[in-house]
């Protein structure tokens, strides 16, 4: 069986783009903002914030689940949900280093 795309990549450069990939919606976003902005472990009322439904919700808490930028606990028939602070800083690592990067190089015409 013949390699995968990914497998040309670094394991850091595949993750970053997956966690990059599910904050391409807006939904994953506006979920992050609001556990950021609560700051503690939320369990239901994620979807009181947000005009999707339940199902739609649970769908892209997955997703930013499965792309290591939130944690979830179960806790008695619900799941819990708080931001991950490590794929956060590891994010903010990545763009700040590319930031300085690009300050950092001769100041040449662009495109």
């Amino acid at each position: 069986m013949g390699a995968t795309k990914t497998d040309h990549f670094t394991e850091q450069q595949n993750r970053l783009a997956n966690r990059m990939k599910a904050l391409g919606h807006p939904a994953r976003i506006a979920i992050m903002e609001h556990l950021i902005e609560v700051d503690a472990c939320i369990c239901g009322d994620i979807v009181n914030v947000l005009p999707l439904a339940q199902p739609t919700v649970s769908q892209h808490l997955k997703e930013l689940k499965n792309a290591g930028l939130i944690k979830g606990n179960v806790e008695g028939t619900a799941i819990c949900y708080c931001v991950d602070k490590e794929a956060i800083a590891e994010l903010q690592g990545y763009l700040t280093n590319a930031t300085l990067q690009m300050e950092n190089k001769e100041k040449k015409p662009c495109c």
